[in-house]
């Protein structure tokens, strides 16, 4: 048996969709552990695009389980939209092959509606959140008030749960001189779902355990990436949840000692999408390049990317953190067109050189990057399957990468498509 977490080792959009497609063909089990329909993940199969958003992307596999975890926050109608979308591409979604843990914490309307009006009102200070609810839902399950999916069995129960969680959203709302939430119409709007809902719902960390014994071969799929991490990114310019791999056991209720091996999605360049610093940032036509060459635009919001050279800091920075063992570096046929490729290797903070990115938001954004130069090798890397095949040039600067980084990498993406991969270490195999 051997079970696989996948984090992005950045802000995210690092290609998790197609990696993630490559190994859920090899995993029995891919569980979702954190985030919610904020985050999306691009499959291209057989000529079909798939888009998903709260769905693990072993869904689109047959006899494989998909399981949402606890650390998901759901909205209910999301997800069952998003289940009728892909039903209508051919795959099939049912109580076999897909489970949600019974302990997820629900994306109400208010969420949504709260969640925009505090972007709205921050101005200049706003995070770049998507606007979907998701940070609402998990202060709502921090401050144990939310509505979960078990609660949905249970009319008296909702109606209980709905009234706590309306007493502080309603009061937030009078203060802000808006409507307060009705309670009756949401509740029988949930209660026309719920059966939806509770045909998936199982206790996710007894499947676990039961998958365990059979010896299934487990892929724990993370959203995002570890610099939105809430405890560990860019505060505030964050998500709301734990993106590290150590989340994986949390938000699905198993050991930290059934995980065998993280994998790392690295970007060969870097991104960001929303508000907060991004010290090797180009805003120039190198930074426009990268974008259109990249096609960087959010699956799920179609907001346009930040682009910027590699950070080579916040990497090495984020497999500590994260114990990543291997990353897999996509997208390297982007820079086949430049003639020269920088790796940030230190910062320059007020006049003093440091090797990490401090924790303090206000010098995040003073930091300047120092770079190390690397020639382009200006040729096609698109479609190349063998290490051997690629310049020389780009083979120094992966290997530079590998070295600076302290972790080995495993593939190298070079096109968007699944077949165009060199593979060096198969995480299943090892």
């Amino acid at each position: 048996m051997k079970n696989i977490v996948v984090v992005g080792s950045q802000w995210g959009d690092e290609g998790k969709g197609k990696i993630v497609d490559w190994l859920s063909e090899q995993a029995d089990i891919v569980i979702r552990f954190q985030g919610g329909h904020n985050a999306g993940h691009t499959l291209v199969i057989d000529g079909v695009t798939y888009k998903l958003r709260l769905l693990p992307s072993g869904i689109v596999r047959k006899d494989k389980i998909s399981i949402i975890g606890n650390g998901v926050v759901v909205d209910p109608w999301a997800l069952i939209e998003e289940i009728d979308e892909i039903k209508s591409k051919g795959v099939d979604v049912n109580t076999k092959n897909f489970i949600i843990s019974e302990s997820a914490n629900l994306i109400l309307p208010f969420h949504k509606e709260m969640d925009e009006i505090k972007e709205d009102a921050a101005g200049n200070s706003k995070i770049g959140t998507t606007r979907r609810g998701i940070g609402p839902a998990y202060e709502d399950k921090v401050g144990r008030r939310s509505i979960r999916v078990m609660d949905l069995r249970s009319e008296s129960n909702l109606d209980k749960r709905l009234e706590t969680v309306l007493i502080h959203h309603n009061a937030i709302r009078k203060g802000l001189g808006r409507k307060i939430f009705q309670k009756q119409q949401l509740k029988k709007d949930l209660l026309e779902i719920a059966p939806e809902i509770l045909k998936f719902s199982q206790p996710v960390w007894l499947k676990i355990d039961q998958f365990r014994k059979q010896k299934k071969k487990i892929l724990f799929e993370g959203a995002q990436g570890i610099l939105l991490d809430v405890d560990h990114g860019t505060y505030p310019y964050v998500t709301s949840s734990n993106t590290v791999a150590s989340s994986a056991a949390t938000g699905t209720g198993c050991g930290p000692n059934l995980i065998n091996y993280v994998l790392g999605i690295t970007k060969a360049y870097t991104t960001r999408v929303g508000e907060g610093p991004f010290p090797t940032e180009l805003k120039n036509e190198i930074g426009e390049l990268l974008g259109s060459r990249g096609k960087e635009f959010g699956t799920v919001t179609s907001r346009k990317r930040r682009c910027g050279w590699f950070d080579g800091v916040l990497v090495r920075q984020t497999i500590k953190i994260s114990g990543i063992n291997g990353i897999a570096l996509t997208k390297l046929d982007v820079l086949d067109e430049l003639d020269e490729i920088k790796i940030c290797v230190e910062y320059d903070l007020d006049g003093k050189k440091i090797d990490y990115l401090p924790a303090a938001v206000e010098d995040q954004l003073k930091i300047k990057p120092i770079y190390k130069i690397f020639p382009g090798w200006k040729s096609s890397t698109n479609g190349i399957k063998n290490i051997d095949a690629l310049p020389e040039n780009a083979k120094k600067y992966i290997f530079a990468i590998e070295d600076f980084i302290g972790a080995k990498v495993s593939s190298i993406s070079t096109s968007p498509e699944r077949e165009d991969t060199i593979l060096i270490e198969n995480p299943f195999e090892i």
